[in-house]
């Protein structure tokens, strides 16, 4: 999901800023610690947001590097130490429900207005107590119209899938999740439903589709892939579609309008365990910044939580100018949020792991 992952993890190594999680010293006087400990996905920040940090505080930041949302969750309950987490909204929502976090110190972090709007108030952190949004998007088809009819991609939505004039055109997101998403709303349902029979009719819709479609399960190497022409159409992350149209004018990307998809928000939030919560709510103000968060745009490619750094993204001269990718949708009724539910969330595991060795 997170591209260009060895080349930000190379300069990471180079600039020393990719560690373990550690305690802190306590050689600054005014937040009594001198180290800031960040777990964060593989590629997910600009190239000078953490040095900048450093230099500006006067301090040492351990910038660590985790691929999935429950890899990060067993090592805040392994009891280790992080000070800053951006994990994404149902593992906040589960978080929060579990007292794993502490409120973001509004005093503190007081640029709050920065922010996009449409970013804010989310079902996972209502009044966003614990959380504050980082990048954000939405889930679609990306596909080459040169290929692809159009008019199928709109018409059939997530159902254009299963059409077998595409078959061994496909990569289908390998992951459970947004995978169970995708079958769940080409059904009519909620991706949130906690009714097995529907889930089931979902897991019998995914063994379809591998049955009859030969589709290629990928994450990042979708990306290249679809730049590159080896297959005609995928299920993507907007931002990940959004770098995919700037790099191959062919390409073009369609959320589901009548069925629906998942909106999704990453969000920088603080264990309850954090040894440096002051320098934390710190480094979570200067995230939020222009300069910082038109880096972090620029170099990951998906959409700022900064309100002006969005609007300069697209505007005319802007990086995505024209790109219909890169400001997700909103306000349509049938995109959902996902919901925290750990009985669903193993049950679709199960089911997925059977799915692709069907």
């Amino acid at each position: 999901m997170k591209k260009l992952f060895k080349l930000v993890l190379a300069l990471a190594m180079a600039l020393g800023l990719c560690g373990c999680s550690g305690g802190n010293s306590s050689g600054n006087s005014e937040y009594g610690c001198d180290v800031l400990n960040v777990y964060n996905w593989g590629v997910y920040i600009g190239e000078n947001v953490i040095s900048d940090f450093q230099n500006e505080y006067g301090v040492k930041v351990n910038y660590s590097l985790f691929d999935s949302n429950e890899a990060m969750y067993t090592k805040i309950l392994g009891g280790s130490h992080y000070d800053v987490l951006i994990p994404s909204d149902y593992m906040i929502e589960r978080m929060i429900g579990e007292d794993l976090l502490q409120p973001i110190d509004k005093s503190i972090v007081d640029n709050l207005d920065n922010l996009y709007e449409g970013v804010l108030n989310k079902p996972y952190d209502m009044d966003n107590t614990y959380s504050v949004p980082y990048f954000w998007g939405n889930v679609g088809i990306v596909y080459d119209k040169t290929i692809v009819s159009e008019d199928d991609v709109k018409n059939q939505e997530w159902e254009v899938l299963k059409n077998e004039k595409y078959k061994g055109q496909i990569y289908m997101y390998d992951s459970e999740r947004d995978s169970f998403m995708v079958a769940l709303k080409a059904l009519g349902y909620s991706m949130n439903t906690e009714n097995e029979d529907e889930i089931n009719e979902a897991y019998q819709w995914l063994v379809e589709l591998d049955n009859t479609m030969d589709p290629a399960y990928a994450t990042d190497e979708a990306i290249d892939g679809l730049i590159y022409g080896e297959k005609a159409m995928g299920v993507m992350y907007s931002g990940d579609a959004a770098y995919i149209l700037s790099e191959n004018e062919n390409m073009a990307f369609y959320a589901p309008e009548k069925s629906g998809t998942n909106y999704w928000t990453d969000a920088m939030v603080i264990p309850a365990n954090a040894d440096c919560p002051g320098l934390a709510n710190e480094f979570i103000k200067f995230v939020l910044e222009y300069d910082q968060s038109y880096d972090n745009a620029y170099t990951v490619g998906y959409a700022s939580s900064n309100a002006q750094v969005l609007n300069d993204m697209v505007a005319e001269g802007g990086d995505y100018e024209g790109n219909d990718a890169y400001i997700p949708r909103q306000q349509n009724d049938k995109d959902e949020v996902f919901h925290n539910n750990e009985p669903v969330r193993e049950l679709i595991s199960e089911l997925w792991i059977k799915v692709k060795n069907s």
